[in-house]
């Protein structure tokens, strides 16, 4: 880096996101993208909004705002769609932590929270998991901190329960708690029915996993009117032009296409369930994962081990440094005949390794 950067910034470790090689074709495995492509209906959306490119994109996310609410049941001013979850993310710790209200999460997590409360000066205490990588909801009772939680979490795919998740919003009146819901779609339960009844609810989704627009960044805030116009600030004082009009136009697509969107997300869950139990066949020991991966081990090869011999057979996978989930990988779910291209692969490795 260069000697103009500031100080305050110099020991900040960035995001490492899943590795995209350009070096010849893999199956990616690794970045929990949707196998399935665009709605054929949010991509013609899509195209429709190249003859205005000339012209700034709305603001308020008007249509798109319209749209989604009648989707979520929510009122237009309980929403604020982003540039990806990130950026909503990132505007929640900007809003609600301080010297004065630390932010709090799990030792486990989506390792973008540590990285925005470093960039934004936010204290932070990191809870760690049950050995089972489970959460104990007890341990974020009175905390007196801005809660931040991934449900399902990544990278173990486990889910809260909503009933859970609704007691620790009843411990925490005068804290905001986030609820993180990337990978909700497969099969957790959604908060945003509880966003009516706790001013203190703050829901956030993403786009890229469920509706397969990861390569055009578009998520949401959903939670008390006062809460988004807390979000609003931050977005009028950075971008207001966050949204571009080729994404909000697939979003706008991607919304009246709900069929197609539960459509995909029950394919997944199932062949999420029939790779869970060809790789159990093989000796793994995984998670009760409810997203669009798994998160594996097995006793006789390690994590590491695993994933680089599936990289020399074209096949990526995400694994972690982390001493705690070393010896895991997490695998997305992708189209079956990937799948049965892993398990096969997976099958070599192990009968090499013997």
């Amino acid at each position: 880096m260069s000697r103009f950067f500031s100080e305050k910034y110099a020991f900040l470790e960035p995001y490492t996101p899943g590795e995209q090689p350009q070096d010849r074709r893999y199956i990616k495995l690794n970045t929990n993208e949707s196998p399935f492509p665009l709605s054929s209906f949010a991509a013609k959306e899509a195209e429709e909004a190249s003859g205005r490119m000339q012209l700034y994109p709305d603001p308020e996310c008007g249509e798109l705002v319209r749209t989604a609410a009648a989707v979520y049941g929510l009122n237009e001013n309980e929403m604020l769609f982003t540039n990806g979850s990130d950026e909503a993310l990132n505007f929640a710790f900007m809003a609600y932590c301080s010297d004065a209200k630390p932010a709090v999460f799990p030792n486990i997590t989506y390792g973008f929270y540590p990285v925005f409360a470093e960039i934004n000066s936010v204290p932070y205490v990191e809870i760690p998991l049950r050995e089972d990588f489970t959460i104990r909801i007890e341990d974020y009772f009175r905390t007196g901190k801005t809660v931040f939680l991934a449900n399902p979490n990544a990278p173990t795919g486990i889910a809260l329960k909503r009933g859970e998740i609704e007691e620790i919003l009843k411990q925490n009146r005068d804290s905001v708690i986030v609820i993180d819901e990337a990978y909700v779609d497969f099969g957790a339960e959604s908060c945003i029915p509880l966003i009516h009844g706790y001013e203190n609810l703050l829901v956030v989704q993403t786009f890229s996993k469920s509706r397969s627009m990861a390569g055009a960044r578009l998520g949401f805030a959903a939670g008390n009117p006062s809460l988004i116009e807390d979000l609003r600030t931050i977005k009028y004082s950075t971008n207001p032009y966050n949204i571009n009009r080729f994404t909000m136009a697939a979003g706008i697509g991607v919304l009246k296409d709900e069929e197609y969107t539960a459509r995909n997300c029950a394919a997944i869950r199932e062949i999420r369930s029939y790779t869970a139990d060809e790789l159990k066949k093989l000796g793994f020991i995984m998670t009760d994962s409810l997203s669009n991966f798994l998160f594996v081990r097995h006793p006789h090869i390690s994590g590491e081990k695993l994933y680089l011999r599936l990289k020399e057979k074209g096949i990526l996978i995400r694994h972690f440094s982390k001493e705690e989930i070393r010896e895991y990988n997490r695998i997305t779910i992708g189209r079956k005949e990937d799948m049965e291209i892993l398990t096969k692969a997976i099958r070599e490795i192990l009968e090499e390794n013997v």
